[in-house]
């Protein structure tokens, strides 16, 4: 999503052609009459004290270095082919430039391994034989890397220009950022970002090699004395007694973990973006930050590329679209809320249709939940102990309650509420009911980022030998649907977390379940490939979250598969099966009946917050306890459950579409489907009997009856998007039919031949029934076109 001010893209050019006498003349007013001196003069103290301590250590550094034992090492390359060097002195940018000083210089980065937590600089010396892969900036790993180095340089500005304290400055998903202190508390202006990007073209002309060096926690605390907030970091992250890095470039050195590109002089295009405010460690009861967001590349191209691309998706930004199409709009007195209005709350609710003709064509089973639950059901579901904080919470009387952030431990209560046999399986609950989250004031953005919303929201509780059947049925789904929208997508499985509820062998298994569907998918009639996101499942089971392509090429995350062997035993889910139990003696039977403490050695959080339907004597915040697991009955087994969502969140999803579109709606979403245009008073009777024969088959259809000319209808009928406009007149009125002019058909703009209004209903009717992006009409073109 375009921020609204993310368009105006100050852009450095290095190595360009050079401005005119005049340009410079007109630069150095801007800057010197309104930003004053373009660095601190003389500079602060600390950047001199900072490089004497680092050329200090780093001397030291690099004698250990050389002393290290020389040894011939093997590194393997991707294609198999075998490169001899030696440890310590090799280093990947040696390789690169061995195979061609041309991959050298798009190299970014190197990765050790495959091992995505193993990137190298290209300029370190390798310690040991290894696989090895050189990332350029087109690959994600290369992309971060590059935009962290980037962040360096705009650190190293903004120090030589504020002599602030700088904080962080990570690489995000659209470039990067750095926070910091302004001396006295004061303020970036937008007047300080010319002379900033000055600053950056100097850095970047003089190629300022980055260089690591690894340092003690105390020699860390004295080279950052004068920056309480490293000063923080290093106490609170660095365990004494052990040692990190920091990376220099110029007079710059920062606490880092790197890598970085090898010099400054790969950051051809560099452009800040905007500034603003924001809190130390981002909570508001810490002190007020500033921030600079930035983006580079390594070659001006790349730069244009970017610069269209914001372009376009401003135009595209769906809280602007939301304001001009009167879809939608928010309210301070309900921040994070949305208020759909009437045109807005058409695609919302024909979006909720579509789904249900699914889910009737799937045979889910659509259920309504309460939306308020005491804490112990998020006890019993484990989400008390990860998902408190962002839950709406409240005291009523003597215990607490919240409002419900997702409907699964409702739907789990259902499952239990009466007793269910082999052959009811899968039982597929779908549920749009309302959801709150407690997200940050700070985070809150459009319909993408909310604190209310809807999903459409389904558990199906399976036998275990249904699971890969199920997961293949929502694949047909997700194709089904993001074809009819426009969209590919992207799999990703997402595995065990480091905190887990559940055992190991558990978690295998259905990672193993999710390997088998999604393999089967990929080698199937228009399956896709899927990728592994080691360590980012859900803490009860392994997922497949479902990242869709828009038009403009945008990632986003939307539809998720998650499987649960974890909530059917908090909760004590069971069926019969098929098989008959075995009869065992009383005593046996008896010390079944009784609750057992669940044995788990492998999960960090399995004996925690958890309890079964039966009481257990906690605190109201949620002290640890045992899980108590209600042992099966004779007969049964757990259900699996698999959570799953096509779209998510309606409100995000929405936005999505709005921006994918460009407000443009394909006529069975369109909130705006007919605009019949009178050509003159005598006329608006029929336009208003088109009208009502449209209404009555469900179409939007509205009448202009302004004193605006004919040209000026048709063309506000265009801007405002209506799919079809429906001029009549004296011939049209006579003979009963319609004059039709498609939006998205430019050839049909001009007055063809009129179609008879029955047929123009059947069509329509048609066109809606099949959910089509065509044009029912094309006599209409042809006429226009003979």
């Amino acid at each position: 999503m375009a921020d609204s001010g993310s368009g105006d893209v100050k852009k450095v050019a290095v190595g360009g052609p050079k401005p005119s006498k005049k340009d410079k003349k007109a630069k150095a007013g801007v800057d010197v009459a309104s930003a004053g001196p373009l660095e601190m003069q003389p500079p602060p103290e600390f950047l001199q004290t900072r490089l004497d301590l680092f050329d200090r250590l780093k001397k030291k550094y690099d004698e250990d270095i050389a002393s290290r034992p020389r040894n011939d090492i093997t590194i393997t390359l991707p294609d198999g082919s075998i490169k001899v060097g030696t440890s310590w002195v090799t280093t990947p940018g040696d390789i690169a430039k061995g195979l061609s000083n041309s991959l050298y210089k798009r190299s970014v980065v190197a990765r050790l391994d495959g091992d995505k937590e193993k990137l190298w600089d290209l300029d370190r010396p390798l310690e040991q034989s290894c696989k090895l892969e050189l990332l350029t900036f087109d690959d994600e790993d290369g992309k971060k890397v590059f935009w962290h180095s980037s962040a360096h340089v705009l650190g190293e500005a903004c120090e030589r220009r504020f002599g602030c304290s700088l904080c962080i400055g990570p690489p995000i998903d659209d470039g990067f950022y750095y926070e910091m202190a302004l001396p006295g508390g004061a303020a970036v202006q937008q007047t300080d970002l010319p002379p900033l990007e000055r600053i950056v073209g100097d850095i970047v002309k003089e190629r300022q090699r980055f260089e690591r060096l690894e340092m003690t926690k105390e020699e860390l605390l004295e080279m950052f004395s004068y920056n309480k907030y490293k000063q923080y970091i290093i106490s609170t992250k660095i365990p004494d007694g052990t040692s990190t890095t920091v990376y220099r470039n110029g007079p710059l050195i920062d606490l880092c973990r790197g890598p970085h590109v090898p010099d400054t002089g790969r950051i051809e295009a560099f452009s800040i973006m905007k500034n603003s405010a924001s809190y130390w460690l981002g909570s508001q009861e810490n002190e007020s930050l500033q921030r600079i967001y930035g983006v580079s590349f390594p070659d001006k191209k790349k730069m244009a590329e970017h610069k269209k691309f914001l372009e376009e998706a401003a135009k595209r930004d769906h809280r602007k679209l939301g304001r001009e199409q009167e879809l939608f709009m928010f309210h301070e007195l309900s921040p994070g809320s949305a208020f759909f209005l009437p045109h807005g709350t058409r695609i919302y609710n024909t979006l909720l249709t579509y789904l249900r003709d699914q889910y009737h064509k799937r045979d889910y089973q659509e259920v309504i939940t309460p939306n308020i639950f005491n804490s112990e059901l998020w006890k019993m579901s484990g989400h008390w102990e990860y998902y408190k904080d962002d839950m709406f919470v409240m005291d009523l009387g003597e215990e607490k309650f919240g409002l419900k952030p997702m409907n699964c431990p409702a739907h789990f209560l259902m499952f239990a509420h009466s007793p269910k046999v082999y052959s009811q399986l899968p039982l597929r609950l779908a549920d749009f009911g309302v959801l709150h989250r407690n997200e940050a004031s700070g985070a809150l953005s459009g319909l993408t980022r909310v604190r209310r919303f809807q999903q459409d929201d389904s558990h199906i509780f399976c036998r275990l030998d249904q699971v890969t059947s199920e997961i293949t049925d929502l694949f047909d789904f997700l194709s089904e649907m993001y074809g009819l929208l426009g969209f590919t997508f992207k799999l990703h499985l997402s595995t065990r977390p480091e905190k887990f509820m559940g055992q190991i062998e558990t978690w295998d298994k259905a990672e193993d379940m999710l390997k088998e569907a999604l393999n089967s998918f990929a080698a199937g009639p228009g399956g896709v490939s899927w990728y592994l996101n080691e360590g980012d499942g859900a803490f009860y089971g392994p997922k497949i979250d479902i990242k869709i392509l828009d038009c403009l090429n945008r990632e986003w995350q939307c539809a998720t598969i998650q499987l649960d062997f974890m909530g059917p035993e908090n909760f004590g889910l069971e069926y019969v099966t098929a098989d008959l139990p075995a009869v065992k003696p009383k005593d046996e039977t008896a010390a079944e009946a009784a609750p057992v403490k669940a044995k788990n050695t492998e999960s960090v959080s399995a004996q925690e917050g958890n309890a079964d339907s039966a009481k257990t004597d906690t605190t109201d915040g949620g002290a640890k306890r045992g899980r108590v697991i209600k042992p099966l009955s004779p007969g049964c087994a757990r259900p699996v459950i698999i959570h799953r969502a096509m779209a998510g969140s309606i409100e995000r999803f929405m936005g999505i579409l709005i921006e994918h579109f460009a407000g443009k709606w394909p006529f069975w979403l369109s909130p705006r489907q007919v605009m019949v245009i009178p050509v003159g008073m005598g006329f608006v009777p029929y336009a208003q009997e088109v009208k009502e024969i449209l209404r009555k088959e469900r179409i939007f259809v509205d009448i202009d009856t302004t004193g605006n000319t004919l040209p000026k209808k048709i063309r506000n009928a265009q801007i405002s998007q209506y799919n079809f406009t429906f001029v009549v007149g004296d011939e049209e009125m006579k003979s009963r039919q319609v004059n039709v002019r498609y939006r998205d058909d430019t050839s049909t703009q001009d007055r063809g031949k009129p179609v008879p209004l029955d047929e123009v209903v059947e069509k329509l009717r048609k066109l809606q029934s099949d959910r089509g992006m065509y044009n029912p009409f094309p006599s209409a073109k042809q006429e226009v076109a003979k």
